[in-house]
């Protein structure tokens, strides 16, 4: 009996230390998902008000939208160094570069595959970037940010039709929502012709955005950490190689000029472009250490944080269509969240709660007093406690 009780003791401890263990790493989790909320949020919006700050001393979207392309170059370095801080297995760059460009195929990265399976999400990229600008040259930040929060729905319902993933009523509904929210946001400006370009440019951004994911996923599936760092970084790399005749030509067509290169707001281009690439590092690789809702959590909450940017530098006449409107769509936004098996995890959280509100059955009827006097005095104690 002795050893018996000692055994038992000692597994639960272990069960005691196990379970701390797990909490421990769970809060750790949950402290970095804090942490990593508040920094998409503050790079997102951050990068929105800058571009908008820059366009009222150099109005070039394009360049822009180029400049910050060109930064994703630094995707796959930085990834390098954090590799050589935390891998157990240093290899050199030309190793791990080799390595993550399996990725494309047996044969590596070759000039077929980057033609056919990288230089269209590079357009796409870029595409998606340019018309989101050109969409804060038109309308305010709020009403941009909040309009983009829609491709969440654009990808659930493209990857529907498209990969055919697992229908889902309440994301149906979110989508619902989404298009609702973007007919009420042109109502509030009275469907003025200003207006309601600037909510088209958005909307085709979130679209453009929403087709990149779903196409990512049905043509190069899912990649790692290193694989999607050195994807990015030659799309930065294609981007200047291939498009900086575009700017040359708008310059000296006028249609983006500057007098000098010193009367260029380069401290807001770069804090735009860094701010951007912070934000694409977090949404990337922020799933390594905490939880990707709440990276998407942060993505929503740069509404309200442009919303008072906005309030305050009088962008922004808030009526109640507009905010309506707003809340309306990040209400989809946030019911995209939810994961696949919700209904089930709620009929189960209720079938537990009905089994605790139940009181237990006697056993037989020589015991039934006994056990009635029990639950009586558990249920007074319970109504004593509250």
């Amino acid at each position: 009996m002795v050893g018996g009780a000692g055994v038992e003791s000692g597994a639960g401890r272990q069960r005691l230390r196990c379970c701390v263990r797990v909490t421990a790493v769970q809060v750790r989790k949950a402290i970095w998902g804090v942490a990593m909320v508040m920094c998409v949020c503050s790079s997102w919006a951050g990068s929105t008000q800058l571009a908008k700050l820059t366009f009222k001393k150099y109005d070039a979207p394009f360049t822009l939208t180029w400049f910050a392309t060109t930064w994703n170059c630094l995707f796959f370095p930085l990834y390098y160094i954090g590799h050589l801080c935390k891998s157990p297995e240093r290899q050199t760059p030309k190793q791990r570069f080799r390595e993550c460009c399996r990725f494309f195929g047996d044969d590596g990265l070759t000039a077929k595959v980057f033609f056919t399976k990288v230089a269209p999400f590079g357009l796409l990229w870029i595409l998606t970037n340019y018309l989101y600008l050109q969409a804060l040259r038109k309308i305010n930040s709020t009403d941009v940010s909040a309009l983009f929060c829609c491709n969440k729905a654009f990808v659930f319902l493209l990857s529907w039709i498209v990969l055919r993933d697992r229908f889902m009523g309440v994301r149906i509904v979110a989508a619902i929502l989404a298009i609702a929210g973007i007919v009420m946001l042109t109502y509030a400006d009275g469907f003025h012709s200003h207006s309601v370009i600037g909510i088209t440019l958005v909307v085709a951004s979130a679209s453009a955005s929403a087709l990149y994911k779903v196409l990512f996923k049905l043509v190069l599936g899912s990649a790692k950490f290193g694989e999607a760092a050195l994807f990015l970084t030659i799309v930065g790399g294609a981007n200047f190689i291939f498009m900086s005749f575009v700017p040359v030509l708008l310059y000296f067509t006028h249609v983006e000029y500057f007098t000098s290169f010193a009367d260029l707001p380069w401290a807001c281009m770069c804090g735009v472009a860094a701010l951007l690439l912070a934000f694409n590092i977090l949404v990337n690789f922020g799933i390594a250490i905490t939880y990707p809702t709440l990276i998407s959590l942060g993505i929503v909450l740069s509404v309200p944080v442009n919303a008072m940017v906005d309030l305050y530098t009088c962008d922004i006449h808030f009526n109640t269509v507009r905010l309506i409107a707003v809340c309306i769509i990040c209400l989809g936004f946030l019911m995209l969240l939810l994961p696949e098996d919700w209904d089930q995890c709620l009929i189960e959280l209720g079938t537990k709660l009905r089994k605790r509100e139940q009181p237990a059955e006697p056993a037989d009827g020589g015991n039934s007093s006994g056990l009635n006097w029990t639950r009586r005095a558990r249920t007074s104690m319970s109504t004593f406690t509250h």
